[in-house]
């Protein structure tokens, strides 16, 4: 006799956003599909010194709005943005019906409490009795699922993903098999990232990873372009509520899309840059359209890795084409990360977010500052201009330091 628990179809029933676009879904979607830039001149500390002196932080927040005094002092600003995008998620679906003791938190993130580890360790050179006794669980990547997992009483399985710039890419997929195959009814699922101090500023700088378009922020970001010179660092979260089918339909819950497909692979290549080949990339992506039962030419859209660095752009364009064939040139690619900058582990999420509207509202976001062609890149990436179209699937790419490639898919929710 079988064991194994029967399979659910899962769906996304709400989404909560914090991005240097802006804080709420409503706010972030409309200025995504403007074409707005969120990057400008670094605010959160004096990058003079710096090489680099641009970021897409997030500037519309302020963390009392959604913790105390007392917890927002005690908690790094990543945990501020991940319960203020699960407070905005929750918001949006409600928790009427969704049983807590089954319910998972699932949340990613590369760096965690950066800002708090870069000041412990002053403090700690000054004087050790001057560190803070809630550094560690301040700085701790799992803290953004733990203090989320406190906030709803959510008493399911909790997972912390650490893959860099794939974490909440994972994080998501992870939590999708959670609920489809039963051992989660429902779950929070996504990254936090808070990443833009001086250290990994500078660190990304020296290995020549950023845009030095400093005088031109809202134009540094520039995936898939022949001039493009380095990705901007941005931050913020995003978070995604998944349920199976039948709860949302006894809930009365509005589905933005269905997740159906996980695709996860490595590159086993380099510790930074990517396999030229795209041959990674593409089997994740394989892994995705298998895992959803999908045939390639029944994907409309893909929200590309797309970095706006040299290298990695090339390697994704060549990865489509060898994934998709000759369907490759149907196929809408955006780099959304043009306008939010790259927010690191919690990109995976804020894009398969951006998938989930794309399905739901029929319209497909730009690839902002598409004004130098690059013939190694050559698919149509949806220049500078939002393209209403009736989204039937699409897939959501995060590819990481260290060869990690995931892939997600996401289709229209149909009722059977």
């Amino acid at each position: 006799m079988s064991t194994l628990p029967a399979r659910h179809r899962v769906v996304v029933t709400g989404i909560g956003t914090v991005t240097p676009l802006g804080v709420g879904t409503e706010r972030v979607w409309s200025r995504l599909l403007a074409g707005a830039s969120g990057v400008g001149p670094i605010r959160g500390f004096d990058a003079s010194r710096l090489p680099v002196r641009i970021a897409a932080e997030v500037t519309e927040f302020d963390p009392t709005d959604w913790l105390t005094h007392k917890e927002a002092r005690r908690l790094d600003r990543f945990c501020h943005f991940a319960i203020a995008a699960a407070e905005l998620a929750v918001a949006r679906a409600g928790l009427d019906g969704i049983d807590r003791d089954g319910a998972a938190t699932v949340i990613g993130s590369a760096i965690g409490g950066a800002a708090t580890m870069m000041a412990g360790a002053l403090k700690d050179a000054e004087a050790p009795q001057m560190v803070s006794p809630f550094f560690v669980p301040s700085s701790i990547v799992n803290m953004g699922a733990g203090t989320v997992a406190q906030r709803f009483g959510f008493r399911g399985p909790g997972a912390a993903p650490v893959t860099a710039c794939a974490s909440s890419a994972d994080a998501i997929g992870q939590a999708y098999r959670m609920v489809r195959d039963g051992y989660a009814g429902a779950a929070l699922a996504g990254g936090a990232e808070a990443c833009v101090i001086s250290p990994l500023i500078a660190g990304f700088a020296n290995l020549r990873a950023l845009s030095r378009r400093n005088d031109e922020p809202h134009r540094a970001s520039r995936p898939f372009t022949a001039d493009r010179d380095g990705f901007v660092m941005g931050e913020g979260a995003t978070m995604l509520l998944l349920e199976t089918a039948e709860s949302a339909e006894a809930r009365g819950a509005h589905v933005h899309a269905e997740i159906c497909g996980y695709g996860q692979t490595s590159d086993a290549y380099h510790v930074t840059a990517p396999d030229p080949t795209g041959e990674g990339a593409a089997r994740a992506m394989l892994a995705a359209l298998r895992e959803a039962g999908l045939a390639p030419e029944e994907i409309d859209h893909i929200n590309a890795h797309g970095t706006s660095t040299l290298f990695s752009d090339a390697a994704e364009t060549k990865a489509i084409k060898s994934a998709f064939g000759p369907h490759s040139k149907n196929l809408a690619v955006s780099s959304t990360k043009s306008m939010t900058g790259h927010l690191l582990g919690a990109a995976g999420a804020t894009e398969a977010a951006f998938c989930a509207l794309a399905i739901d509202r029929g319209v497909i976001p730009p690839t902002i500052n598409q004004d130098a062609v690059d013939p190694e890149c050559d698919l149509d990436y949806v220049p500078n201009t939002a393209r209403p179209y009736e989204v039937r699937a699409a897939l959501s790419n995060s590819f990481a330091f260290g060869g990690q490639n995931v892939s997600l898919a996401l289709r229209r929710f149909v009722r059977q």
